[in-house]
């Protein structure tokens, strides 16, 4: 007809459009890169092929889950003087709140007490601090110098050449384990 216009063909459409018409035909999609390729890639990098990766910014991705041997692995596979600051400072959690819980979910070890009821605190490396995150922060005295965009939350970031106060830091402890947890 004229004056009417056909909607143009993409090779894309076209593509998909003769696999659909011959039975038992797929869309081809490019390779994706396989385990043993991804692995071979790490060793070539001088990586060890069980070691944890690291993320951008330096955090290491580690499996989730419960219990302190994925917070081990997680502060094992920690870059250069972050590993060290936060072994001291994982050793402190455990001496200032008996029974303390440990977890790792979406490559962050988080910290709890009382049973359930939730977490206290949360850990992320990044390139050139640790971020410790309060998540009710703002009820504590003196809040941690840390802002964030949610009300409750606040942050404290750990620096290579800042030494941490750490009877402040027990003292952040004690008050954030008697706080309603956060729930993930």
């Amino acid at each position: 007809m004229p004056g009417t216009t056909t909607p143009r063909k993409t090779a894309r459409t076209a593509t998909r459009s003769a696999a659909a018409k011959q039975p038992g035909k797929a869309t081809p999609r490019p390779a994706a890169k396989t385990p043993a390729k991804k692995t071979a890639a790490r060793k070539a990098a001088g990586a060890k092929p069980d070691a944890p990766r690291l993320l951008s910014g330096g955090n290491p991705q580690i499996p989730k889950g419960h219990g302190d041997a994925p917070v081990q692995a997680y502060i094992a596979a920690m870059p250069g003087w972050k590993r060290d600051v936060w072994r001291r400072l994982d050793a402190l959690i455990e001496d200032t709140i008996p029974n303390v819980r440990k977890a790792v979910k979406w490559n962050s070890p988080l910290y709890g007490a009382h049973g359930d009821d939730g977490w206290f605190l949360g850990v992320h490396c990044f390139t050139r601090y640790i971020k410790v995150s309060f998540f009710r922060g703002a009820s504590l005295k003196p809040m941690p110098p840390g802002e964030s965009k949610m009300a409750h939350v606040r942050y404290l970031d750990i620096r290579e050449d800042e030494p941490v106060d750490e009877a402040q830091f027990a003292k952040w402890l004690k008050q954030a384990s008697k706080l309603p947890g956060e729930k993930m």
